[in-house]
């Protein structure tokens, strides 16, 4: 027996204070059969609809209706703004007898069976994108809401229990056994990105508009099933729509926000095949021998599909690419266009003023290395005066007195330590970081030795200029050209480096 709509209106009103109810009409869609429904107008206008199990009592629509306002009632404004269709709201609920009645609002829409659901642009892609609208919710919403939230293995476990129930009846064709069982033990299968599913989709979830664009999904009922899953929970059903369904795959993985996982289509066929297992584990259950019957009637139909190669494997794809098929593959990636843009390796390591401490360090270490060199010529030749003339009689005084064999090793001892100071100079500059404050410290002190080196020359010669020294050296034989120019250009460098180095930072 069930309840009149009148009835059913009747409720609301407790549900609503203060509606006034002008009007009831049975429900044409929104119910999966197991509920008494309604459709009552408010005298404002509203449209609500309103739901309940059916007289004498059946727990597992109770708990159905619970759970589908638990879900409703976790879809916040936040989640339901990023739908693109709309969901139920809950309005109120009442009690109704020993039962209880749920009000929510009306949706407008109509409804098309799978099978008739029609090829190409239209209703089927936009199936497929609200499905992917639902798998796209963050899963806070799942888990906020109190909600079931199943990992892979988890998934895994319900479907494997199912076979083993199924099995269990004695009833099942040992080929699709053997099928279902390589299925449940193929971890490849079963490596997928759990996310909000609604659990129990099929044809009837769905409203349909007309608009200007073409028909379109306007609203989803049947949230009973709300939870975090097996995204082919949501797709298994489209089995039974066969001329839509390629659209319908292709809209859910446009409006996808990450790419399907390579095994969504065998997991979701494994699922629609797994119907007939559980209609025949539901007979058993009830030791209905009709449905018993009417099950295995199904099993040996798919069995022969299976025989025949009309279903396709269940097992995770695993395709090898021979070395033909990779050169196809590469030769179908463009070549990127040689862009114009500057590509180089660019680096502040080499910052101008960095560079000017790193060649005075160049210099300063080769002043330290000739200085060591001279001394060592004049332990064998004889004392080097500080103007740079050696003193001849000395130097013979001192070669009469040094054997032969010594003044040589001593010359050959001297190169082979100015090379190990040269080779060790370049390890230290190509390995270690330049010690800013002790090259600083050496610059000023070679900075005002020559600052009164050049004072001093000048006081021997008034009136020349510092820029015209070089020439008057070279002019008194002191040096060569060369030699001159490049002490000009050291002393030059350590002036720059000592008006650098003291420049207020």
């Amino acid at each position: 027996m069930t309840r009149s709509p009148f009835t059913l209106a009747a409720s609301v009103t407790k549900a609503l204070p203060g509606a006034m109810v002008i009007g009831a009409g049975a429900l044409s869609h929104g119910a999966t059969g197991r509920y008494d429904s309604a459709v009552v107008l408010l005298q404002d206008g509203t449209k609500v609809v309103v739901r309940a199990a059916p007289v004498g009592g059946d727990a597992e629509a109770e708990r159905e209706l619970a759970a589908e306002t638990m879900a409703l009632r976790a879809l916040t404004a936040g989640a339901r703004s990023r739908l693109g269709f709309r969901a139920p709201s809950v309005l109120g609920q009442a009690g109704l007898g020993d039962a209880r009645a749920l009000v929510v609002d009306f949706l407008p829409g109509y409804q098309v069976d799978a099978q008739h659901i029609p090829a190409g642009d239209g209703i089927a892609p936009s199936i497929g994108r609200a499905i992917a609208a639902v798998h796209a919710l963050p899963t806070s919403v799942v888990r906020d809401g109190g909600l079931t939230v199943r990992t892979n293995e988890q998934s895994r476990a319900d479907v494997t229990a199912l076979l083993d129930r199924a099995i269990a009846t004695r009833r099942l064709p040992a080929a699709l056994a053997s099928r279902w069982r390589a299925a449940t033990e193929d971890d490849a299968l079963w490596a997928f990105k759990p996310v909000v599913v609604l659990g129990h989709v099929d044809a009837s979830s769905f409203l349909i508009e007309d608009r200007e664009s073409g028909p379109g999904v306007s609203g989803v009922l049947g949230w009973h099933g709300l939870a975090v899953g097996d995204p082919a929970l949501d797709l298994h059903w489209i089995a039974s729509a066969p001329e839509a369904s390629t659209d319908i795959y292709a809209g859910y993985a446009a409006g996808a926000y990450r790419t399907p996982d390579a095994n969504l289509h065998a997991r979701a066929r494994l699922l629609a095949e797994l119907e007939f297992a559980k209609w025949l584990v539901h007979g058993h259950e009830l030791h209905r021998a009709d449905i018993v019957d009417d099950a295995v009637a199904l099993l040996d139909g798919l069995v022969a599909a299976v025989l025949d190669h009309q279903q396709a494997p269940l097992t995770a794809a695993r395709e090898d690419l021979d070395i033909a098929a990779v050169e196809d593959l590469l030769s179908g990636v463009p070549i990127p266009p040689i862009s114009d843009a500057e590509t180089s390796f660019q680096t502040d390591a080499y910052h101008p003023d960095m560079l000017s401490l790193f060649e005075a360090n160049e210099l300063r270490l080769a002043d330290a290395a000739s200085a060591a060199g001279r001394d060592a010529a004049s332990d064998g030749s004889g004392e080097v005066e500080a103007d740079g003339d050696i003193d001849a009689g000395d130097g013979a005084e001192g070669a009469e007195g040094v054997d032969g064999a010594d003044g040589a090793d001593g010359a050959d001892g001297a190169e082979d330590a100015e090379r190990a100071e040269d080779a060790a100079r370049r390890d230290e500059v190509s390995t270690a970081p330049i010690d800013i404050a002790a090259v600083r410290a050496a610059a000023d002190a070679a900075a005002e030795s020559a600052t009164g080196a050049d004072a001093a020359h000048a006081t021997e010669t008034p009136g020349i200029a510092p820029a015209s020294r070089a020439a008057v050296r070279v002019s008194a034989g002191v040096e060569s050209e060369d030699e001159a120019t490049v002490d000009d250009a050291k002393r030059a460098t350590r002036a720059a480096f000592r008006r650098w180095a003291r420049t207020p930072e």
